[in-house]
């Protein structure tokens, strides 16, 4: 029966790391990394004149304006 005939098993050959690489990611170029360096804004920070007080009710207010929001 040839229809069942068996075909030449192919045997894979050993390959280096870099090949391995290449057919994962392609080929490696020297351009695939860049260092950028972007100037954060500077955030001002508020020292001292805000209390614990004054976050809790800052807090609330907000809260409270988010519910009212929702109930609409």
């Amino acid at each position: 029966m040839a229809f069942f005939r068996r075909s030449a098993r192919r045997v894979a050959r050993p390959i280096l790391e870099e090949e391995a690489y290449a057919r994962c990611h392609g080929a490696r170029s020297g351009d695939l990394v860049r260092i950028v360096i972007v100037d954060r804004p500077i955030i001002p920070r508020r020292t001292g004149d805000l209390t614990g007080e004054l976050l809790r009710r800052a807090f609330e207010a907000r809260l409270d304006a988010r519910s009212s929001a929702d109930a609409r």
